[in-house]
């Protein structure tokens, strides 16, 4: 009760009704494998679409197949998964890329300045693609993830702004003093003193620019090419002439660089980012924004550390200025780069427009690699909280959303990878288990004949998980020829296409494969009859009916558990029951709260039976809720245990319909 203490009135709000359980959802996905590009390391980011799951793996060349160092070139399984899995009608998709590095070493690169001396001429041992150092000084370009995909061209591009030189009034003696405008300090900017002396000449000058916080004014320190600049060479922004007639006074020029990725032959631009300042010590409030800031090991947000495709970093004993930054990565004297070349003198070419056009260099990244395939322990991956990273299926194990799993294409070429194909079917299997909410679609063996499905049945047992065979013919649309695919990306597809058309209830099958022109192996009735008391799950053709999902039984020996939308649906009460029964825990452990953990309970299973979830024609009959003295003791009680037993009677799927025929005659009594 409250507690009272002055007289008066008191308004309370009360609750009549009983808690409410929501459902939770079934359809959300998890894909392990290996990708073209992307994380490796990192927390996965929830894909709502196929454009979504490129951005971040596949973002240069989609779809194209990987080249792994220890086998021949492999499908891009994954990319092929996330397209069907959309395309069947799937809505959330988790992935986890796995990376096997050529030297075998799976902690993820420790910082950017990490350059790893290459193993070959051609490959680094990380999979990251570089620049060679001996080319950008002590500024690191590099990949931000590995992958052969790495291996771009970027673009560097110096680029001057508009003039920010005007002219203000003095408050005191009323005379027009020259005043910058949007400036920051540490901005680089390229100044054109046409009045004074030394400074005066048509092409300008580089300046560092600083706020003298004493004298409450902008001071210019400029760029020393031979020897150290002296405190007597900066001037301030009294200085200048802020000429209101158009080139006719000094000018002042904030420079930027911008970062563009490109193909490897530089024939196509694949991404830009503009206007980023060069010193590393640049701010904007109270963190540093410039571009070692923004393509840092560490960027500002998670979505960057994913998405942003290149590091660039600098070794802070040789790059310390904006200066050191324009002279390393463009390899000469940047005033002189301003000079106008003969022919662009002939066309009248200031430096000024140069600058306004942008100055770029080229850089090539290099050593970028796919690694080795990986295998069973890549599956099953590790976490390191002190390092802060995980890898592998220990990704997945934080993110609650996911209901399904599979690794699409690790039993591709299965006659050579037999026993690591095993080894990522046994760690699905044992996630899920773990998980306890959750089932692992399993890919049979690709070009495997009947017998042998049935000997990678036979070894398998488990109510979480669920096998398909045979694999699935699209037509590639990077090639425009047929291939096979793994089944798990459909599944896990038609899976969320029925419980958002449908429900979990009912079972994911009798549904058209949208994507397929056809199956690996066309199977006939009487094959099906031996692959489907084994809980080996079929694709078929009909005639008139095109190709469909034709099985929905789990791998359980156990008849309790052979169906797989059984399997589901009891994961999508418990899981919503867990998420809905929260409050009760440390309530007053008595008869109200049994009576309302009751309530609860019953309204969510009536609302399921009345939605066609249960058997039974009454309430009493579909499911029933006990929790009061009968299902505990004072020992329970004494230990903390509110134990509360549910029981509910699921329906099955119509797996063989039978319609029995006899003769019969009208004159005939019955």
């Amino acid at each position: 009760m409250p507690e009272y203490l002055a007289p008066g009135v008191f308004v309370e709000e009360t609750s009549f009704r009983a808690k409410s359980i929501e459902g939770v959802s079934t359809t959300t996905t998890g894909f392990i494998g290996a990708a073209a590009f992307g994380p490796v390391a990192m927390e996965p980011d929830i894909l709502t679409s196929l454009t979504d799951y490129e951005r971040l793996y596949d973002p240069f060349t989609p779809g194209h197949a990987l080249n792994f160092s220890d086998s021949s070139d492999a499908p891009n399984h994954l990319w092929h998964a996330a397209r069907a899995f959309f395309s069947e009608g799937g809505k959330r998709l988790y992935v986890s890329r796995v990376f096997k590095p050529l030297t075998g070493d799976h902690t993820p690169i420790a910082d950017a300045d990490d350059v790893t001396p290459p193993a070959t001429s051609t490959a680094y041992n990380d999979g990251h693609a570089r620049v060679d150092s001996a080319d950008t000084g002590g500024v690191r370009v590099r990949a931000r993830h590995p992958g052969a995909a790495g291996n771009l061209r970027v673009r560097f591009t110096l680029k001057g702004g508009a003039n920010v030189l005007t002219s203000d009034t003095d408050p005191v003696s009323g005379s027009a003093i020259a005043t910058l405008r949007s400036v920051k300090d540490l901005d680089l900017v390229w100044v054109r003193d046409r009045t004074s002396s030394p400074r005066g000449d048509e092409t300008g000058s580089l300046c560092l620019l600083h706020w003298d916080e004493a004298r409450a004014t902008w001071t210019f320190e400029p760029l020393a090419v031979t020897s150290p600049v002296e405190d007597a060479d900066w001037f301030d922004v009294s200085t200048l002439n802020a000429d209101p007639e158009p080139d006719q006074g000094d000018s002042v020029r904030v420079v930027t660089l911008s970062v563009s990725l490109l193909t490897r032959d530089g024939t196509r631009e694949l991404a830009t980012w503009s206007g980023l300042p060069l010193d590393p010590g640049h701010r904007s409030g109270a963190a540093t924004d410039s571009v070692f800031a923004y393509f840092g090991n560490s960027p500002a947000s998670a979505g960057d550390a994913r998405a942003l495709p290149l590091v660039i970093a600098r070794d802070p004993k040789l790059v310390a200025s904006a200066f050191d930054v324009v002279n390393d990565l463009f390899g000469a004297d940047p005033t002189a780069l301003l000079e106008p070349s003969t022919e662009e003198a002939k066309r009248q070419i200031t430096a000024a427009d140069k600058l306004g056009l942008g100055i770029s260099v080229d850089l090539q990244l290099e050593g970028g690699n796919d690694g080795m395939r990986p295998g069973a322990k890549e599956v099953e991956g590790e976490a390191d909280p002190r390092r802060g990273y995980a890898l592998g299926l220990k990704q997945f194990e934080d993110i609650e959303d996911i209901a399904m799993v599979a690794a699409p294409g690790s039993t591709w070429d299965y006659a050579h990878v037999r026993d690591e194909a095993n080894g990522t079917i046994a760690q699905l299997i044992a996630h899920a288990e773990r998980m306890r909410y959750r089932i692992a679609i399993l890919d049979s063996g690709d070009k495997l004949p009947i017998a042998e499905v049935r000997g990678m049945r036979a070894k398998l047992d488990s109510k979480h998980a669920a096998l398909y065979y045979p694999w699935v013919t699209v037509l590639d649309p990077i090639t425009r020829r047929e291939i096979n695919l793994p089944p798990s990306g459909f599944v896990a597809g038609i899976c969320a296409r029925n419980d958002i058309e449908r429900a979990v209830y009912k079972a994911p099958a009798n549904e058209v494969v949208r994507l397929a022109i056809g199956f690996e192996a066309l199977l006939n009735k009487g094959q099906q009859e031996v692959l489907n008391p084994e809980g080996i799950n079929c694709f078929r053709y009909f005639e008139g009916r095109g190709m469909r999902l034709w099985g929905a039984r789990t791998i359980s020996s156990d008849p309790e558990w052979k169906y797989l939308n059984v399997r589901r649906y009891f994961a999508y009460l418990e899981r919503s029951i867990d998420k809905g029964t929260q409050w009760a825990v440390f309530e007053p452990n008595g008869e109200q709260l049994w009576a309302n953990v009751r309530r609860t309970i019953e309204d969510f299973l009536l609302n399921e039976w009345q939605s066609g979830a249960l058997l039974g024609d009454k309430p009493d009959k579909a499911f029933f809720v006990r929790c009061d003295r009968s299902t505990m003791t004072q020992n329970d009680l004494d230990n903390g245990r509110l134990i509360c037993l549910v029981g509910v009677a699921p329906l099955k799927p119509a797996e063989f319909v039978i319609f029995r025929i006899g003769q019969w005659t009208g004159d005939r009594r019955n």
